[in-house]
């Protein structure tokens, strides 16, 4: 079975609903 990954994702830039910051998002799928 294939590695699953969420497509759709909120970040600081959503408007009211953002709390990912985009360089820590980044890393993490780095990883």
């Amino acid at each position: 079975m294939q590695p699953f990954v969420h497509l759709h994702s909120h970040t600081e830039f959503s408007l009211l609903d953002g709390i990912s910051r985009l360089p820590d998002m980044v890393r993490r799928a780095k990883e």
